[in-house]
């Protein structure tokens, strides 16, 4: 079994409970949209420091390019808010964890362009929709499935707390939301 069909089985729970959570955010709604983007903040800019502290750089060349924390912080800027408070930096101490991690952040950019439809164009979306590098998932996926990491279970469990990170963060926000 390839590392990705592990990760989509071992996560698919957490998955659907951080789909789940962050459809409810109505994203035509400026208030529910700022919420949304500062859940992402409160996580997006940790679990990128995390990953190149693990040494995302050497699995992922193009890293620097997929990163999207500065897009986050530009549209949370443009609507005249302010950053959140960063939830705890976890720490990817092998291969397989930062491929775990990484599965999480590349794949919420496929949900990211599909929630973009539902923002109004006078909204900023860069973060939503990020002009990466041309074929950046295809070259995510064939790496992810090249890898040879001894243990998958270890990629799943950084799957699982990212996704868990997440769901903290948008509780966290959605509470807020008036």
């Amino acid at each position: 079994m390839s590392l990705r069909s592990a990760l989509r089985a071992q996560t698919a729970d957490c998955h659907a409970a951080v789909d789940t959570l962050f459809g409810s955010f109505n994203l035509s709604r400026i208030q529910d949209y700022r919420a949304f983007l500062r859940a992402h903040a409160r996580v997006v800019p940790a679990i990128e420091h995390a990953l190149e502290n693990g040494g995302i750089g050497r699995l992922l060349p193009d890293w620097p390019e997929r990163r999207r924390a500065h897009l986050l912080a530009a549209d949370i800027r443009e609507l005249d808010d302010r950053l959140p408070v960063l939830l705890p930096q976890p720490s990817f101490r092998s291969e397989a964890a930062v491929w775990g991690a990484a599965y999480v952040l590349e794949g919420s950019k496929l949900g990211g362009a599909l929630l973009a439809k539902a923002v109004p164009d006078y909204l900023p979306h860069s973060y939503l929709s990020p002009q990466g590098p041309k074929g950046a998932m295809r070259l995510f996926m064939d790496r992810l499935d090249a890898s040879t990491v001894d243990d998958p279970s270890l990629a799943a469990a950084a799957a699982r707390d990212v996704f868990e990170l997440f769901l903290k963060a948008g509780q966290v926000e959605l509470e807020a939301v008036p």
